[in-house]
């Protein structure tokens, strides 16, 4: 009798510290807000579900939103959220390689070294304050937008201070210093290596037609060398063409090796966690598709649309392994896994270039890839679509602030 008891207390323990561990879970990580398709309900994934899973009974409809209670197993509270009515929304299917042109706001500091003075080996930008990742706005009053102008006004300084307008953080500021004269190179230096732009290939995710805007790679450009997402002043995304493939394997993730193939899709407007987003000079042609919310997002099978060779994208096995529903990581909604054998053979797994590749679910976009798994580049990780298509939309406005 006492062995059935405790049998049962232990089971009643174990129970509870599982549905504890799963309320403190989806407590942390489940966003605050979601958007549901006009006359849809709100569920999460298998084990979530709101208080009714049904839609409220007051009256909604496009931008309304409303507050529901997310439940446990269907029973156990976790947290209240906000929702918020939306049309379904359709964007034009990409799949295709483009090249994205960056140029910086300013310059950015990428490196600091020391230089060659007769009083020994000194940095004077460093020991100014100046830091890795600091843009340089203008330098005694006069705006630079190259490497070239920086080394050209430190040459010429001849030991005079110079003042460096800088923006570190989104935060102006001002550095007061004097290059030196470096005895190996007969020149004055500050001990400063920067960059004024940056180029590279991806692969176009969607078009939005609504606001005019095509959206791609599913993360940011950044630096090689700092890893900052690098700020832009301007740019472009032009098409591109593969023309061959370096093999992924383990330990070592392969690439897309292409090229600008002439033309432009129009002026770059934004370079964000979430990807890069530009205005379509024409219309972008091609197949239409409706978008998929993330909690609508499931455990299963997938295709990839993507190229691997000249411009055109083809349709490639996935799975979709996880799904995470939470706010921490931008680009890392989902883990994918290739299973088309064909597209192994080929390439190995995920390359290089194939971020913002997109992803269809049941007929719908779900997402884009975003990073390969150094160690396994069978996998890797995604971003929601959803994700995307709010950062193409929030760019548009923008755009339309600033005209007007």
């Amino acid at each position: 009798m006492i062995k059935t008891i405790r049998g049962t207390f232990f089971a009643l323990l174990l129970i509870c510290t599982a549905v504890l561990t799963g309320i403190l879970y989806w407590n942390h990580t489940l966003p605050n807000s979601f958007f549901v398709n006009n006359g849809d309900a709100l569920v999460v994934g298998d084990t979530l579900s709101t208080n009714s899973n049904a839609i409220p009974a007051v009256n909604t409809g496009v931008g309304d939103s409303y507050t529901t209670t997310v439940k446990f197993l269907g029973l156990f509270p976790v947290k209240a959220v906000s929702v918020t009515v939306v049309e379904e929304r359709v964007v034009t299917l990409g799949g295709m390689p483009f090249g994205v042109k960056l140029y910086t706001e300013g310059v950015m500091v990428v490196s600091l070294s020391s230089v060659d003075s007769r009083l020994g080996t000194v940095n004077p930008a460093r020991n100014a304050g100046l830091k890795v990742g600091d843009q340089i706005l203008s330098i005694n009053n006069e705006t630079v937008y190259t490497n070239e102008q920086v080394a050209d006004i430190v040459k010429s300084s001849a030991g005079k201070p110079l003042t460096l307008r800088i923006k570190r953080n989104g935060v102006q500021s001002e550095i007061r210093f004097s290059a030196v004269r470096s005895i190996s190179e007969n020149v004055y230096k500050a001990g400063i290596w920067v960059r004024d732009s940056s180029a590279g290939i991806g692969t176009v995710t969607f078009y939005d037609p609504k606001n005019n805007v095509i959206a791609g790679l599913g993360h940011a450009v950044c630096d090689v060398d700092t890893g900052d997402i690098i700020p832009i002043s301007s740019g472009e995304i032009v098409p591109a063409r593969i023309f061959g493939i370096n093999k992924s394997q383990a330990g070592s993730p392969g690439e897309l090796r292409g090229g600008f193939s002439g033309g432009s899709y129009g002026p770059l407007l934004k370079n964000r966690a979430s990807g890069v987003y530009a205005r379509c000079n024409t219309p972008v042609v091609g197949q239409s598709v409706k978008l998929m919310l993330k909690q609508d997002v499931t455990v299963g099978a997938a295709q990839m649309y993507t190229t691997i060779d000249g411009s055109t994208p083809q349709w490639y096995d996935i799975r979709i392994t996880q799904v995470r529903h939470h706010d921490q990581n931008a680009t890392r909604n989902m883990v994918i896994e290739i299973t088309d054998q064909k597209l192994l053979e080929k390439t190995g797994g995920i390359l290089q270039g194939m971020s913002g590749s997109p992803i269809v679910q049941n007929g719908k976009l779900v997402g884009a890839i975003t990073h390969v798994l150094v160690n396994d580049p069978t996998r890797g990780y995604a971003i929601f679509a959803e994700n995307m298509l709010e950062t193409a939309q929030s760019a548009a406005k923008q755009q339309l602030k600033e005209v007007s």
